[in-house]
């Protein structure tokens, strides 16, 4: 399908109904209750339920992902009770006449919330964990899995790195985590299942693994700060990222149609039936785009999704979540700029029209949850992975071979096993409440690994070629317990890692070999919230954090670090008043020596220690009862390499990472964002401070309109002011032509010009 006839066909659709229905009117006898709850230390809490009864009858709303609750009721005096898991249940009456607009509602847990799900995440909601709710994900149009993290904020800037097929480059703290494993890394998890690949043919840590992920089927994502949970090990220095996919659907059948710019074309079909004593979703995803590019991208998405969770009874959940995943794609890779600028090259022109890759994933889990009378909670869970995936690559272009060019294939085929056990139990300590959180975790990786020069995508000579085993086992423990008459909560925890490696090299045999390491993780923070009467809380938090190293790196420098270490402090304090809320913190982040597997030339890279220090500012605010703005910005003082003189700086990552939202809830039946992201400038050479990356000014708009209760319209126009910027840049040399000189230059990925898409959600038979 065209793109002109995509669009002409969603846009018929979408006068079809708008003519068939009309905006509902309002009546004068309502009146807002709106306003946030929020916890002992002022923070805001998401699921709360509101029952709200009047001479009118009953309603019920549940807040938001913020803490933010907003509906209409009836003109007259009425109840307000307050209750839900592990809420202490409150009930306040209110007057006729009394104000029911912007309140503040603190609410007691007689034991820390925990997540229903039977999926393992985050215990506790933390000033350090952000809690993304699903609005976004399902009232925005996305046609790229690459854009899925430019929603997530928090510091994380993560730029495309050819066109939206291969995975994304991240960057936090001043520190260049190539795709997610290096530099302390970022660890994403989707219904802890690990997305990073370890031993990677394309890196270590590659989050190419998230391109089975369909927003449409996101419940939340927990976005941790630093390293500051036991729950989580390898690749966890700089943060984590877990992602909670929905059990259920509100109704049977969701239907959604969007096509746009440069002949993008996407659909989404579930279906969630509804059982007497479980929950299931069936989905189906196929998402196809050309993208701006003179050779056209030829982007192809396939998923299918599906989970099964049946309660056993009222205390136990048995789930079963599979997950199938294609991908092919061409792409025109990083391109030179002095290229572009000279008028040889289209800022969307290509070198090597042969790049790009093809990607197969699936995987298979079992999850169980045990809920005790005493209000402890067993969760475990097990999983089997199995990934296959190719990347043509030409990043220097005839430098190395100026007759067949320099074009690689990485070649990754694994098997994944995993398994996870977590129990919570809550308890008394000294009359405190207390909850102790303890589990394992195990992972193993069976690799087969190899880069092959290619001339056209055919091989032409093997570069490397390795099977190794990659296996990791942990254990943990971390307790919490509330002071002072739950003013002040205090946070100890440790956990300990056993990585265990294995090598098996095909075309060097003397780079064959077993290794191992262990390391231990020390945890601890406190929260501290001076007074009832004044809303705020101050809080401290440290982590240690580890990512492990390239198994064959391991083995062929048995010197060097095999698990680099990440200490990250942070000191901070957050405000919560009736429609603002404000935080802030300092951070300081220390790293060990680093070694770093380099796949693109087989090389060994070393880095470190090294050292990164500044702060985060973020606010939120309910603007009216429908509008609600937040931003963020993350500033980098100084990220530097320790012991170096002259002084040798962290480069390829911002300084400044800061974004804006402004969020439309429903008005009239409207509903949607617009968001900016914001990177300065920075510097691609740790030792030249004239080489400089250009940032980027994005922003993104989103609008659903609601016409009734099964029907929606929805537009999407992702980088509103055509701003012409580039996303992925670094430095290094490279020849364009055969004959030519060699250049060290600056090479880069082109961000998308403006991008429309329109679509139109159907949803049918609710529960």
């Amino acid at each position: 399908m065209t793109k002109m006839k995509a669009i002409k066909f969603v846009i018929t659709l979408i006068g079809l109904m708008v003519c068939l229905v009309t905006a509902p009117a309002q009546t004068a006898t309502k009146r807002a209750l709106s306003g946030i709850v929020v916890n002992e230390k002022n923070e805001s809490v998401a699921g709360v339920t509101l029952i709200i009864n009047s001479p009118s009858g009953e309603l019920k709303t549940v807040t938001d992902g913020d803490g933010q609750f907003n509906l209409l009721i009836p003109h007259s005096a009425f109840t307000l009770r307050i209750e839900g898991k592990y809420v202490i249940a409150q009930t306040r009456e209110f007057s006729a006449n009394e104000t029911a607009e912007n309140l503040t509602l603190q609410i007691r847990f007689s034991v820390p919330p925990v997540h229903e799900s039977i999926v393992i995440t985050a215990t506790q909601l933390e000033p350090a964990i952000d809690r993304k709710n699903d609005a976004i994900y399902k009232n925005t149009l996305f046609a790229r899995d690459d854009q899925i993290f430019h929603t997530l904020d928090a510091g994380i800037n993560a730029g495309q790195h050819e066109g939206g097929g291969k995975s994304v480059e991240v960057r936090r703290f001043g520190f260049n985590l190539d795709h997610g494993g290096v530099s302390g890394g970022l660890k994403v998890l989707v219904d802890n299942v690990q997305q990073n690949q370890s031993t990677q043919g394309h890196g270590q840590g590659y989050l190419g693994q998230l391109k089975s992920l369909t927003p449409e089927l996101v419940e939340d994502v927990d976005i941790l700060n630093g390293p500051f949970s036991a729950e989580y090990g390898d690749f966890s220095g700089l943060g984590v990222v877990h992602i909670r996919l929905k059990e259920t659907l509100p109704q049977q059948l969701t239907l959604r149609l969007q096509g746009g710019s440069f002949d993008s074309f996407r659909n989404f079909l579930a279906y969630s039936p509804q059982l007497k004593s479980a929950d299931a979703i069936l989905a189906y995803e196929l998402s196809q785009s050309d993208g701006p590019f003179v050779n056209p991208l030829r982007y192809r998405r396939d998923n299918l999704t599906a989970n099964y969770t049946h309660r056993l009874n009222m205390e136990e959940k048995l789930g079963v979540k599979f997950n199938f995943g294609r991908n092919n794609f061409y792409s025109s890779g990083q391109i030179p700029l002095d290229e572009v600028a000279a008028g040889r090259l289209d800022r969307f022109g290509v070198i090597d029209p042969d790049n790009g890759g093809r990607i197969k994933t699936a995987n298979a889990g079992i999850y169980y949850r045990r809920d005790f009378a005493s209000g402890a909670i067993l969760k475990a869970d097990t999983f089997m992975a199995r990934s296959l995936f190719d990347l043509f690559s030409n990043f220097t272009f005839f430098l190395n071979d100026e007759i067949n060019g320099d074009e690689i294939q990485q070649h990754d085929s694994r098997l994944q096993e995993g398994a996870n056990v977590q129990l919570l139990k809550p308890y008394k300590l000294f009359g405190q409440s207390a909850l102790l959180v303890s589990g394992a975790n195990f992972h193993a990786n069976q690799i087969n690994v190899g880069l092959y020069n290619t001339v056209t995508r055919n091989p032409i000579a093997t570069a490397s070629k390795a099977q190794a085993k990659v296996t990791n086992a942990a254990g943990y423990a971390q307790n919490t317990i509330d002071l002072l008459n739950a003013r002040l909560r205090v946070t100890g925890g440790l956990r300990y890692d056993y990585f265990h490696f294995n090598v098996e090299d095909k075309i060097v045999p003397e780079f064959s070999g077993a290794r191992s390491a262990a390391r231990f993780q020390p945890k601890a923070s406190f929260a501290l919230t001076p007074s009832a009467q004044i809303p705020a809380n101050f809080y401290f938090n440290y982590g240690r954090g580890i990512s492990s190293q390239d198994a064959r790196g391991i083995v062929q420098r048995p010197e060097g670090e095999r698990v680099s270490t990440t200490d990250f402090y942070q000191a901070g304090t957050a405000y919560h008043f009736k429609r603002l809320s404000v935080s802030g913190d300092l951070f300081l982040i220390d790293r060990s020596n680093e070694q770093v597997y380099i796949p693109d030339d087989g090389s060994i890279e070393f880095k470190g220690p090294s050292r990164a220090s500044g702060f985060e500012v973020k606010t939120a605010a309910q603007l009216t009862r429908y509008l609600a703005f937040n931003a963020g910005v993350t500033k980098v003082m100084n990220a530097y390499y320790r012991g170096t003189s002259p002084r040798v700086y962290v480069d390829s990552a911002p300084h400044v990472v800061s974004n804006a939202a402004l969020t439309l809830t429903n008005w009239r039946g409207f509903s949607g964002s617009l968001r900016m992201r914001y990177t300065n400038s920075y510097r691609l050479d740790g030792e030249d401070p004239g080489i400089l990356a250009s940032g980027l000014t994005v922003m993104d708009l989103s609008l659903a309109k609601r016409l009734r209760s099964w029907v929606d319209v929805n537009l999407s126009i992702d980088n509103l002011t055509d701003k012409r910027y580039f996303e992925t840049q670094n430095y290094f040399a490279s020849r364009v032509r055969p004959g030519e000189a060699a250049i060290a230059r600056i090479h880069a990925t082109p961000g998308y010009p403006i991008t429309v898409t329109v679509g139109l959600t159907l949803r049918f038979f609710g529960k």
